[in-house]
């Protein structure tokens, strides 16, 4: 039996991850009390007594974690930005070419973002198979549930008193200075960031991440992209969906409380949407973390999943 620690499970991403090995038989969690959840010689001995460490932390904090571990054996599963672009570290999503392999052995293992998971989900193969450029400019459009920003924008949403504004989607990272904006192009191939337009609105979880393409600038057809997505995107937890609708629209939160994530290419001949949704919880976080961990002890990935 494997021993698990979640370093930081009192956050909204430890929380679900707890959540889904709750049930499990085949591991066992290491656990603090309120009083050593933060005392750093008692998280010092979990995270080196433990199989697999996931650390659900801001950045500093996931850094500090890390020189913390002394055991070799340990494998880490960090969730925060702090590693995604690190060449130390593996790139947590399996489905991505030949992550899958190195995602078994590697003991320091950085989970996606949620905004990033859908957009090189979409870019990356399509990158691979000389369909976009690597020199391409691309501008992509997220929008996500409230629960993305943690406890503290959970609390304002949900408050009785809220602000009306928040009512209303909400766009941010107005600066172009997205935490993932790094990540989204390192990992995807491209040589340039994308202009991004993340939106947060008002409902608690789901994520749909678009991409526009003019088929003039692009070395494909629409056909080829969904060729190259069905081939890529089997199941069991990211699958290629032709006709996602729902009589013509495109609900955000869809895939709320659920760790898969489907991924289509929508429109004309002439201008092509790509188009991945999974929910910013699931897939773009907690969902994946757990995909990952059950890659590293060799049992079915979508073990303890909802799909």
């Amino acid at each position: 039996m494997k021993k698990i620690f979640i370093d930081g499970s009192a956050g909204t991403t430890g929380l679900r991850i707890r959540e889904r090995l709750a049930e499990r038989q085949d591991i066992e969690l290491i656990t603090l009390t309120e009083e050593k959840r933060k005392d750093t010689e008692a998280r010092r001995e979990a995270l080196n007594t433990c199989d697999i460490a996931f650390l659900c932390l801001p950045d500093a904090a996931a850094i500090e974690a890390v020189s913390l571990v002394e055991n070799p054996s340990v494998a880490v599963i960090d969730t925060s930005t702090a590693h995604r672009t690190n060449p130390d570290w593996t790139y947590g999503f399996p489905e991505l070419q030949g992550l899958r392999e190195r995602l078994a052995v590697s003991k320091r293992i950085a989970n996606p973002g949620c905004h990033a998971s859908g957009f090189v989900a979409l870019i990356n193969p399509l990158v691979n198979a000389g369909i976009i450029d690597k020199s391409a400019k691309l501008v992509c459009f997220s929008i996500t549930g409230y629960s993305g920003g943690g406890k503290k924008m959970i609390a304002e949403y949900e408050s009785e008193d809220r602000p009306v504004g928040l009512s209303s989607p909400r766009q941010y990272a107005l600066s172009q200075e997205h935490k993932h904006l790094k990540e989204m192009a390192i990992i995807s191939g491209i040589d340039t960031p994308p202009v991004f337009s993340p939106i947060v609105a008002d409902f608690y979880s789901g994520m749909q991440v678009s991409v526009g393409l003019h088929a003039s600038e692009i070395s494909g057809s629409l056909e080829d992209i969904r060729r190259v997505y069905s081939e890529v995107y089997s199941g069991p937890v990211v699958k290629y969906c032709e006709a996602p609708t729902e009589d013509g629209f495109l609900a955000s939160n869809a895939f709320s409380f659920n760790d898969g994530m489907t991924v289509s290419a929508l429109g004309n001949q002439d201008r092509i949407m790509l188009t991945s949704r999974f929910d910013n919880l699931g897939k773009g976080a907690s969902g994946a973390a757990v995909q990952n961990m059950n890659i590293l002890l060799g049992c079915d990935e979508a073990l303890g999943l909802v799909l």
